[in-house]
């Protein structure tokens, strides 16, 4: 019996653990960085000394959130640098971002401000701005990307990408693989004919007709 107890108890504190994950990757990803951590203990239906148990301070709970966005990143960036298209790889690294940024306002905030001094994410995206640069100076030697293009157009990118935060998830996904499309032809140097596929309208942006009054 007592050989079986502290078994039973570190299987109850990896459980423990995986609910506060997955409960802080919903709250962060939906509420973004600034919701409280008793929020996520909450969701996770743990008490708040079993979550501090885990994770002493927030910036702990918010590095192991995003460890598979991060991974993600990293990933995008290889491809991109490996990808035989400067091009291609300049193109489809834009892509990858804005759709990771989308799936989580917390992701696209700990990037973008590196909430609160996580060198983790910092490094990130230092690797990610250095990538941008190199794939930048490549496509721009065969004539494929806009001259004029500099790194900080990523990183006015990224901030007007934010506003797609407000929107539903689902709707968010979509704008923002069309935002992607209109940023990836205003960096082409020779922008094809036609524009990206028409988006419903999202219920909150409809416009409605009101009659003239006499």
């Amino acid at each position: 019996m007592t050989d079986h107890l502290p078994q039973t108890v570190r299987s109850d504190a990896r459980d423990n653990r995986v609910r506060i994950l997955d409960a802080a990757r919903v709250v962060f990803g939906e509420e973004g960085l600034s919701a409280p951590m008793r929020e996520v203990a909450r969701h996770a239906g743990v008490g708040p000394a079993t979550l501090y148990r885990h994770f002493p301070t927030k910036q702990a709970l918010i590095v192991e959130t995003f460890a598979e966005q991060r991974r993600a990143c990293r990933a995008a960036v290889h491809d991109a640098l490996a990808d035989s298209d400067p091009w291609d790889g300049f193109r489809s690294l834009i892509e990858r971002i804005c759709e990771l940024h989308a799936q989580s306002r917390g992701f696209a905030d700990a990037f973008m401000t590196a909430f609160p001094e996580a060198m983790d994410f910092a490094a990130d995206r230092q690797r990610t701005l250095r990538a941008v640069g190199e794939l930048a100076r490549r496509a721009q030697e065969t004539g494929r990307l806009r001259p004029g293009f500099v790194v900080d157009d990523l990183i006015l990118m990224l901030m007007a990408h934010r506003g797609l935060q407000d929107t539903p998830r689902a709707a968010r996904l979509a704008s923002s693989r069309r935002f992607a499309a209109y940023v990836i032809e205003a960096f082409r140097a020779a922008p094809e004919t036609g524009a990206p596929a028409p988006l419903p309208p999202a219920p909150h942006l409809r416009l409605t007709h009101t009659p003239d009054t006499p």
